[in-house]
């Protein structure tokens, strides 16, 4: 358990090295490191994980691409990883960041939109083909990448073609026939909803793909108009894979001493649900599966006492607990409800029940030696 903890052999060997340390030795014992953390990742806390982070990165600093790259591609399949070496590999040379970029789930799309807007072509080449590309994310490669690029991001079925991306698609498409017959195979589009919101030069641009083919005819953009609705419905209700990839993110942001409040009022400004959801839970010190399970049986009172035990601003409170990802739907009328409760409950009631409740559920578990603490300053 020693090399868990990071006390052991591994953590010795490289505090060894720190006086005159040899780059294959180094190297050697970065890729062990990556190996031992793939490993024992799961048995990891916070504390743990940010031992493996600074170790990581001191590495990193002294090995050759080629090791930096065996790493980067060891981490990349982890949907839990160290924020600050992730980030670090991911804007290195190509070669190195490429798997991090089209694989890493730890990667946020403010991190990527970060990359795209700072790295090389090659760089923005393989975030278009990751599983998904956001709007967000497909809008800024549209502004800024090359032909190739964009092809890439447009063939790639799980890039998401929104008003943001689909706009800037159509004004590269007026000047890129290729882009323009690549459009055509994107089925899922609303045409019809992204034309409400274009500019003039759009507009022509759009007329342009009729002449090569893109589906523009009512059928069709009614099909691809019940798919959106689809996706926008699903958005609502919890999924268990979002929720994997939103918790590696958000603890990726706090490794990195970049979550505060003012995450959570971007991720509701995105209506990134599972996020504002494990900022949470990270926020209250409870265990994820907690909060999941307030989601999954849409237990709106734990939540209302939790987040006021915060004491969160009213408009803040209305804004989370409108963009959480609630297994069914929570409609306008239970939300306007539940604005009322927090309204009428005091942060002091709030932080009581709350903490009467925490020292209970691990009593029950008969570890009372583990109760916490909520930070509601």
């Amino acid at each position: 358990m020693d090399s868990v903890t990071g006390k052991g052999s591994a953590f010795s060997s490289f505090n060894a090295l720190n006086n005159d340390p040899d780059s294959a030795e180094c190297a050697e014992l970065m890729r062990n490191m990556a190996k031992l953390f793939r490993h024992v990742v799961d048995r990891c806390d916070d504390e743990q994980i940010a031992k493996y982070d600074e170790v990581l990165c001191q590495l990193a600093e002294l090995v050759e691409a080629e090791a930096r790259a065996d790493v980067a591609e060891l981490l990349a399949p982890l949907s839990r990883a160290p924020g600050h070496v992730v980030i670090k590999l991911a804007n290195d040379e190509i070669e190195v960041a490429a798997p991090l970029l089209e694989f890493s789930s730890v990667l946020s799309d403010d991190d990527l939109i970060e990359i795209v807007q700072e790295q090389s072509n090659d760089h923005r080449f393989a975030i278009a083909g990751r599983s998904p590309v956001t709007d967000r994310v497909g809008s800024e490669l549209v502004k800024r990448a090359d032909s190739r690029t964009v092809l890439r991001l447009v063939s790639n079925k799980d890039a998401v073609i929104g008003q943001n991306t689909g706009t800037g698609l159509l004004a590269r498409a007026a000047g890129d026939k290729n882009i323009a017959a690549s459009l055509g195979n994107r089925k899922d589009v609303d045409w019809q909803q992204i034309h409400a919101r274009l500019s003039e030069a759009g507009k022509r641009a759009l007329k342009s793909l009729a002449a090569a083919n893109v589906p523009v005819d009512e059928e069709k953009l009614a099909d691809a108009k019940a798919v959106v609705l689809n996706r926008a419905k699903n958005e609502a209700g919890f999924s268990a894979t979002e929720w994997k990839v939103a918790w590696g993110q958000v603890k990726a942001l706090a490794d990195r001493r970049q979550f505060n409040l003012s995450s959570i009022e971007r991720f509701c400004r995105f209506g990134y649900g599972h996020h504002v959801a494990s900022s949470l839970a990270i926020l209250l010190r409870i265990k994820p599966e907690v909060l999941v399970k307030w989601l999954a049986t849409q237990d709106t009172g734990a939540m209302i006492v939790a987040i006021r035990a915060m004491n969160f601003k009213p408009e803040l409170f209305q804004r989370v607990f409108s963009s959480l990802p609630w297994r069914d739907k929570v409609d306008a009328e239970e939300a306007g409800v539940a604005v009322k409760k927090y309204d009428s409950l005091s942060q002091k009631d709030a932080h009581d029940i709350f903490e009467l409740w925490r020292s209970h559920s691990f009593a029950k578990k008969g570890n009372p030696e583990r109760q916490q603490t909520v930070n509601v300053a």
